[in-house]
């Protein structure tokens, strides 16, 4: 699989995961949102970039979904359920979101 942005071509693995998160863009999030039929907003935006910045700059941190809604519940202002999660992203969260953040597959068991 790969994904096509500005006449380039991105190799990620037989999952949809960047080969190299170097690779990673904003302007990919939305090719890759677009291939999993998912119409980017900006709440999709700050879930990738929460993620990603956790990933990146907290040891590799990899928060789960219950961490994800109450991380977004104060960003956003309001209570964030799982099911508000699950219509952002239908994957879950900590997965799909990862993959569009451009980051490894996910090594942790489980949902929460």
């Amino acid at each position: 699989m790969a994904y096509e942005l500005d006449g380039k071509t991105i190799e990620t693995d037989d999952y949809g995961y960047l080969n190299d998160v170097a690779d990673w863009s904003e302007e990919l999030v939305a090719v890759m949102a677009a291939s999993d039929d998912v119409e980017m907003t900006e709440r999709h935006m700050d879930v990738v970039k929460y993620l990603r910045d956790e990933h990146m700059n907290n040891g590799g941190n990899e928060p789960n979904e219950r961490t994800i809604m109450k991380v977004m519940g104060k960003q956003w202002g309001d209570k964030v359920n799982s099911k508000d999660m699950y219509l952002l992203f239908p994957g879950t969260p900590s997965k799909q979101g990862r993959k569009w953040a451009g980051l490894p597959k996910s090594t942790r068991k489980g949902g929460y």
